[in-house]
This record gives structure tokens, sequence and C-alpha cells, in this order.
């Protein structure tokens, strides 16, 4: 099965590449600043001027997203289209307030203003979009596995409740991953090829082409890993497209179509002792079990786009199916759909003389999924343990308006109304459990937000903002195994106010995005780890508070440095992350810190660059103490620093050849855990270590 979905894969790069061989000539690709440049708005982006309405510019949704009242980030794919790309650590590391570690493979853990915090698997708490549409199942779960970093044109982050724009209200926000099309791609045919340590090699293809009315773009990328660790083979097959017709000039519609082949072994989580000593070592019980995360997802999506007298309605619809064969503690066998409408709409008005922006939009959405179990059998379904049905649905409403009472100077409100439900039918009838139980929980919410946006000079801006979150239970919550039986728990919704302050920016060789914020969390969804083979369990804590700096700032300490004129630069950009998440006065864990999240995380990046093309960028992560890894405060993870490097050359006619070396020292360390009640109790197998020594060689070739 597997091999048929590469070798289809393979013939679909081939074809690709067949296709671009008789595509005519175009100026060459842009040279790209090394990956260590932190993401902040003094990235230049390039962009192909276009007339399109479906899809902006990538200078426009710069624009557009610093014309919030709070926290955002964006990053351009040309940032990092000249190292290796495994997964979304690669896209985002250098976005401030953005905490990403890889486990293994593809899956990671991504946590905004301690999303999350304490899950160790998925995502929980921060809605992930591609093209603005969203790829999280109903109930609010879902992978990372799906957004192939390749087939990326940019991403926009909009961190807690500044997601408010795509009508996100969860504690972490929403990251809005946007690929191409033929007007935004970076040249109409890009091939890479990459290959290096632990037997990974990974080749794409993408092809685009505009016409009068019509344009289409296709990126297909094929992954091969044997992985760090033993048990930790992964291979990957990923198909972004879209296709835009023009029906008239008020008129566009365009398609998105996606197909996602994932094939994973879970190597485990191990003890500290031999994640530190012996970390290439899988668990046990994944050997034994033959653990893995097969899944199938195909992607179907349309916005179609009507510019009106005053404004533009955008109208986003969406399905996704995915199957999942899961051999964990038991094999989970899991089918399911996700169908959704949206419509949005937008406009620049004039209030009285004022100038006024609007949105306002509403999401109905909801899916179905069989959950199956069976004994696991190394690796092999054996006796059925379960037969449910889970179904969720979703109607939210939500608005922002930015009135600029002064030039310069602009009132945000929003707020977003939602009623979620959460239905689960366990349908019985088996010999562990023979009687068939429903139950569902519905979920109400009002979340406001207000906000002033202060911009005294071109590409600066300041703001203050308080806004509320909710996130809702998903079925990972709601659904926990309690000794042999799968219990559905009624949790309630995690509340939160957060309010923050910061600015973000550039001027002459300067640039900066630095935020303080504070969130009053209520009913906060944690997680604890039962066994290592097991999900975790999840309950509401009491009053909780996160609150924490993000800060990013770049300088260009020198200029012209062999020569006048000579147009190389040295570039010093710092990251650093401070996230402060407690509890306030818990009956059983006092003032305690949550654990998941280190309280400091930086990373330094040195660039050098030649206008001729010759780039040199080392980097340094430095974690100064890990975090706790139990509630009782009785056990950390060891603080680390790792030093990596990248370099290459950009050739004038398109071509890059690039070297991408990480963790040159070798350092042994952790790079991430599941939280345990009290680590002198407990079972604390439940420790990631992080990859080796590894290099990688690649080429892009963009004509």
């Amino acid at each position: 099965m597997l091999r048929h979905h590469l070798r289809g894969g393979t013939a679909l790069l081939a074809l690709v590449f067949a296709a671009s061989a008789y595509a005519e000539e175009s100026s060459p690709g842009s040279t790209s600043q090394p990956s260590g440049v932190v993401s902040l708005p003094s990235v230049v982006v390039t962009a192909t001027p276009l007339n399109s309405l479906t899809v902006p510019s990538v200078d426009s949704q710069k624009e557009t997203l610093d014309k919030t009242a709070g926290s955002v980030g964006f990053v351009d794919s040309e940032s990092f289209a000249n190292h290796y790309s495994a997964n979304l650590r690669d896209v985002l590391q250098n976005s401030p307030g953005v905490f990403v570690q890889t486990r293994y493979g593809q899956e990671l853990r991504l946590s905004i203003r301690g999303s999350g915090i304490a899950r160790a698997f998925h995502t929980r708490g921060l809605e992930i979009l591609q093209d603005g549409i969203p790829t999280n199942l109903a109930d609010g779960s879902g992978d990372y596995y799906q957004i192939d970093p390749l087939a990326l044109r940019s991403a926009e982050i909009y961190k807690g409740g500044n997601g408010l724009a795509y009508g996100s209200s969860t504690l972490g926000g929403a990251i809005n991953f946007v690929t191409p099309t033929a007007l935004t791609a970076v040249a109409p045919n890009i091939l890479r090829l990459y290959g290096g340590s632990f037997g990974t090699i990974q080749g794409n293809g993408q092809m685009s082409r505009a016409f009068e009315k019509l344009d289409f773009m296709a990126n297909a990328t094929v992954t091969h890993a044997r992985g760090f660790r033993d048990h930790e083979t992964g291979d990957y097959g990923q198909f972004n497209g879209n296709l835009g017709y023009r029906l008239s000039p008020t008129l566009e519609t365009r398609f998105y179509v996606g197909a996602f082949v994932v094939d994973q072994l879970l190597p485990g989580t191990l003890s500290l002792d031999d994640a530190l000593n012996n970390p290439k070592n899988a668990s046990a019980g994944a050997l034994a079990g033959d653990q893995a995360r097969n899944t199938r997802v195909e992607r179907f999506a349309n916005r179609t786009s009507v510019a009106l007298d005053v404004g533009k309605l955008d109208l986003d619809s969406w399905l996704i199916h995915k199957k999942l064969i899961h051999p964990i503690f038991q094999v989970l066998d899991q089918d399911g759909i996700t169908y959704g409408f949206a419509p949005r709409y937008t406009a620049p008005l004039d209030i009285g003389g004022y100038r006024n922006e609007l949105i306002v939009g509403a999401r109905l959405f909801g899916g179905n999924n069989t959950a199956l179990q069976f004994v696991n059998n190394a690796g092999r379904e054996g006796q059925q343990t379960l037969n449910a049905r889970q179904d969720a649905y979703n109607y939210e409403a939500y608005a922002e308006n930015r009135f600029y009472f002064l030039p310069q100077l602009a009132l945000m409100t929003g707020a977003k109304a939602l009623h979620d439900e959460r239905r689960y039918n366990d349908k019985g009838g088996l010999p562990a459990d023979p009687n068939p139980k429903t139950a569902e929980r519905g979920y109400n919410g009002f979340n406001p937000k207000l906000g002033l946006l202060w911009e005294p000079r071109k590409d600066v801006q300041a703001f203050v903002d308080v806004t509320r979150s909710q996130d809702v239970p998903d079925f990972t919550d709601l659904n926990q195994t309690i000794g042999a039986t799968n219990t559905f728990v009624p949790l309630q919704s995690q509340h939160a106010w957060a309010a923050e302050i910061g600015t973000r920016g550039k001027y002459e060789r300067f640039a900066w995005d630095a935020t303080y914020y504070h969130s009053w969390v209520r009913d906060e969804l944690l997680q604890f780890t039962v066994n290592p083979s097991t999900p975790a369990s999840t309950f509401n804590a009491g009053r909780t508070v996160h609150q924490g700096i993000e800060l990013g700032a770049s300088v260009d300490l020198f200029r012209d440095i062999t020569a006048p004129n000579a147009g190389d630069t040295l570039t010093i950009g710092q990251l650093w992350n401070w996230s402060d998440f407690a509890f306030r006065n818990d009956p059983q864990y006092g003032n305690n810190r949550i654990p998941g999240v280190p309280q400091h995380l930086l990373r330094t990046t040195v660039s050098y660059t030649r206008a001729g093309g010759f780039y040199f960028s080392p980097n340094l992560d430095w974690v100064p103490n890990g975090a706790w890894v139990d509630y009782a405060n009785t056990l950390k993870a060891p603080g680390y620093m790792l030093v990596g490097l990248q370099t290459g050359y950009n050739f004038d006619n398109g071509l890059s050849l690039y070297l991408d070396a990480r963790n040159l020292a070798n350092k042994r360390y952790v790079t991430d855990f599941g939280a345990v009640t009290n680590a002198q109790t407990a079972n604390t197998a439940v420790f990631y270590p992080g990859d080796g020594r590894s290099l990688f060689l690649g080429m892009r070739y963009a004509f």
C-alpha cells in the first residue's frame, strides 16, 4: 500500500517536472535571505502584481495584518526557502510568541500563549487554517501533517483573541497558512531536492500558469525519512492545488484540492535517563504494539468572491475526509468527514468623514466521525472494544470594526457569538461493553474584543487590547479511557480574559516585535498522562494565569563591510519568549507552575549575506531551564543549548544550493514530554529525546 502511494507520488512529481520543461522562460526566482532572520515586519516580501478577488498579493496580506490592534506575525516563505523544511518548526521557529518543538517525523507540539500546554499530542486551543479555510476537524482537534512547508507562500499568525478576523476565539489564536497561486508564486516552476541524515530524501515540484481568466497551481512533495530513533520511519505524500476562474470583473471563484498520505511509525516515549543516555531507542510498548499513525486525508474547498459597490463578499465552503489507523494502547480505527460554509464581508467605509474598516462573518460547520477501537495485537486489530459515533456542530457569528477617529489612531471593537454541540453515541453490543450509551453537551459563548491601534509613522504600530477567549473541549477531552472503559466526561469549556500591549515595526537598520500579555483563565483544559501508551486524561482546572513576553528584534550591525557599495551585510537577530503559566490558589496544586513549556526560550542568529548570493548564518537555540514535568513541581526537564548553521549560494539563474547543519555539538536533550500529576508516584517514561547531529544538502531551481 505504502509503496503504491509513493510510486503514485513519484509519478506525479515526474509529470510536474516534465510539464515544467516545456514552460516558457520567465525571470529567475528572487534571492532569499537566510532563515536565521527573525520573522518581523522588516522581512522584505516579493509579489507578482495581480488582480485577483479571491487571493490578495503577499504585500496586501502583510499590510492587512498590520492593521490588527493586537499581536500578530508574518512569515514569507522566501525566509525559509533555502533550508531543509521537514515540518512546521522550520516555518515558525523565528516567530516571537510561538513555541514549536519537533517530537518525531512531522509530529510536533505547537503552542501559543500556553494553548494545549500539557497535551502531548495533536492540536489544542489553536485554529489551523489554509488559505483562510479551517483544517481542524469540527470538534476543534487536528493534525499538522497536511500543512506542507514546501507548498506555502506565507503564514499569518494571529495570537490569542486576534484570530477574531477569521472567526477564531481560542486561547492560542489562529495560524493561516497561505498556498501560492499562479499570481503569487515566486516563479512559474520550482523544483526542489533534499537529502541528508537519518536516511532523509525529499523531492518537490511546483508548476503554475496564468491565463486571461483562468489560473492554476499544482504542488507535490514526497518525503522518506528513517528517523533518528528506532521505529521512527516516516513516509509522506502531499499534494496541494488550486484553480481560479474570473467569471466577470466582479465575480471570481477558486477551487482548492489537497491529498495527504502519512505512514508514520511511532518510537514512543522514554524515561529521562534513557532519553539522555539511549536516545535512539524506541519504547518497549511502541515496539510490542508496532505503534503507528497512518492517515489518508482528502480536502476540497472553494472560495467565491464578489466585489460589491461597497466592500467584498467571500463565500467559503469545504469538505474534508479523514481515515485514521492508529495502533497505540489499542488500535484506533476512525473514518470521518468535516464540512462547512463561511460567508465573510469586508468593507472600507466612510462614517461622517472618518475612515472605517469592517469585517463581518459567520461559520457554520460540522463533522461526523465513526470511532472504532480494537485490541492491539502487534499492530493488528484484535477483538473490537468500541463502536461509537462522534458528531460535532458549530454555529458562529463574528464582527470586527476599526474606526479611525484620528488619522493615525483606530478604535477596534469586535465580538464572536457561538453555539457548539458535541454528541456521542456508544452503540455497545460488544463483549467488552454490551450496553449502548449516548451523551451530548452544548456550549454557548459571547467573546468581545476592544483595542486601540496607533500608527505614528509608516511601518510602525503600537497597540493595546483586551479580548475574551473560549476553548470548547474536543472528543479526545470528552471521551476518556478510565480503567478499561471508554467514558464520556462532560467537561466545561475553558474561558479567559487577556490583556496585551505591544509594538512592532522597522526603522532604518532596526526591526522589532514586542508584546506583553496577561491572561486570566478559568476552567483551563489540562491533561495528564495515565500511562505512556494511553491518551491523556483531561480535567478542568480552577483559576490559572498565563502571562509572558514575546520579543523579536534584528539589526543590521554592518553594511558594505568588504568595500564601499559591496552590498554585504551582517545582521543579528534575537528571539525571546518568556512564558509564566501557573495555578492560582488551587486546592491541590496551590500556585505551582503548569507543566509543559519552559519559562525561557531564546534563539540567536548571526547572518552574513553578500549581494552576489552567498550567505552564512550560524544559530543558537537556548533553553536555560527546562519545563516542569509534573503538576506537583517535583521534576524538571533539563535545559539545553543547540548550535546550528545554514549556508549556501543563490545563483542569478534561479538555482540555489544550500547546507543546513543542526545540533552540531551532538547534544543529548529532551525536546518534549507528556505531563504527569506527581513524578514521585507516576510513571515518568514520558520524554521525547531530541535528534542528534544532522546535516542536510539541498537545491532549489526556480524558473
